[in-house]
């Protein structure tokens, strides 16, 4: 028997909705008399929250695992969460002695019962898929940051054949509208100005009738609430209703990030998106029409099983057609269950590496033009925390631009500020002086 934990630390991987689930994890931790392990301080139970969409993800978690063994020979109580532990599960136990429970994304509600079996010696595994009952076995938000996360979605049904999230999230469940409203309610009441509303396709919520535009109009009308965004969307649930929100709903900010993949209609088809190239233009120009300075953001996989190159340079037509704010991209990454890791003509390493590269300086370059447009233009920014040099902060515009600004605004301040220069991936602000009537 091992003397139970007191202390805890929690390590994030991957996307917005684990930092989400890392958050609330702590939570429960803290409700259950664990506290988080100073800055520094060895922690008696370390939580991996894992990703795993990109390959390697399992070894890196593994790797990770054994970095954990202290000098003296001593661990920590080890638990393996997230989706790595959902897509190993026994398996996890069978390769690394040193991890103590697996849990996965579905059931980490569970974890003060798991911890408190491993420190009897068990060495528990959780990896149900039950329905979304685990936000009502979360403790109530007490804190917030200026910007928060709210998950309103998890799972997929769309099924796109490279990727994993069927399999490690589950199929595509929508929290109850009534529990949404009031975390919603929670997170500004501790504090957040911004709430990011997160889904693996957050705008197929859904719930008795309700969708996600008439949840958004809900959620807009909370006191204190100033800015909302959401995040990851999906072209086939981006409903006419919902491109409306974004020109009626004040506080919905003018920025939408909607992964297309690829350029090339072919590719489309073997990746099984539901959408084609001029289909995903169209929902862009319905965007553009209502709010005109909107910001857009994409994902792009290079490298997907039979790519040509007059494949991929449909996808660099469609960066420049776009004009993309920001926007990600991968190397394809073959994994393992799924359809396209099985699929002929995988492309070899070095044309990804030069395609990656090709997109990046494109997708680079519309990014640095966007920025540059905004130079002149007079906003205001959110306050998210201090900067690298005394007397600056960092700020976000309604655009998702991070910006620099010497004042003494503190987090979860909106300041006025004239955006002065642009950089690639950042720009400079000066705080606007008030008029003196």
């Amino acid at each position: 028997m091992n003397a139970p934990p007191k202390t805890f630390r929690i390590k994030s991987f991957g996307c917005q909705m684990n930092v989400y689930d890392g958050e609330r994890i702590s939570e429960l931790l803290n409700e259950n008399g664990l506290s988080a392990a100073p800055e520094g301080a060895d922690a008696d139970l370390v939580v991996l929250n894992t990703c795993h969409i990109r390959e390697k993800a399992a070894e890196k978690a593994y790797s990770d695992v054994g970095r954990l063994r202290r000098e003296d020979g001593s661990r920590p109580m080890i638990a393996l969460a997230g989706c790595v532990a959902q897509a190993e599960g026994p398996e996890a136990k069978a390769r690394s002695p040193m991890i103590d429970i697996v849990v996965g994304p579905q059931a980490y509600h569970r974890l003060p019962q798991m911890v408190a079996q491993a420190s009897h010696g068990v060495r528990p595994v959780d990896t149900d898929m039950p329905s979304i009952s685990k936000f009502d076995a979360l403790p109530k938000r007490r804190s917030a940051t200026p910007s928060a996360f709210l998950t309103i979605q998890e799972g997929c049904d769309k099924f796109c054949t490279y990727c994993v999230v069927p399999y490690t999230r589950g199929a595509e469940i929508s929290r109850p509208g009534g529990d949404i409203i009031a975390e919603a309610r929670t997170l500004v009441d501790s504090g957040a100005r911004e709430i990011v509303l997160l889904g693996q396709n957050v705008n197929a919520w859904e719930h008795e009738g309700r969708g996600f535009a008439e949840l958004i109009r809900t959620i807009a009308s909370i006191d204190g609430l100033e800015r909302i965004r959401y995040t990851t969307s999906h072209p086939v649930n981006m409903s006419d209703e919902l491109i409306a929100a974004h020109a009626k709903v004040p506080n919905l900010m003018p920025y939408l990030h909607l992964p297309v993949q690829s350029g090339s209609n072919r590719i489309l088809k073997a990746m099984n998106r539901s959408h084609t190239a001029e289909t995903y233009l169209s929902i862009i120009e319905k965007m553009r029409a209502a709010r005109p300075d909107i910001a857009l953001s994409g994902d792009f996989i290079v490298g997907f099983p039979g790519e040509t190159e007059e494949d991929f340079q449909a996808t660099l037509q469609i960066v420049d057609a776009v004009g993309y704010a920001s926007a990600y991209s991968f190397k394809y990454s073959a994994r393992t269950g799924t359809p396209a890791a099985t699929m002929e003509d995988q492309i070899p390493r070095d044309v990804m590496d030069d395609r990656l590269q090709r997109l990046q300086d494109r997708i680079n370059a519309h990014q640095l033009a966007f920025n540059r447009s905004k130079v002149g233009v007079e906003t205001q920014i959110l306050i998210e925390r201090a900067g690298k040099y005394p007397g600056q902060m960092i700020g976000r515009t309604p655009w998702l631009q991070s910006v620099h600004v010497e004042t003494d605004a503190k987090p979860g301040d909106l300041i006025d500020v004239a955006l002065i220069s642009a950089g690639p991936n950042s720009m400079t602000g000066a705080v606007r002086q008030k008029e003196v009537a």
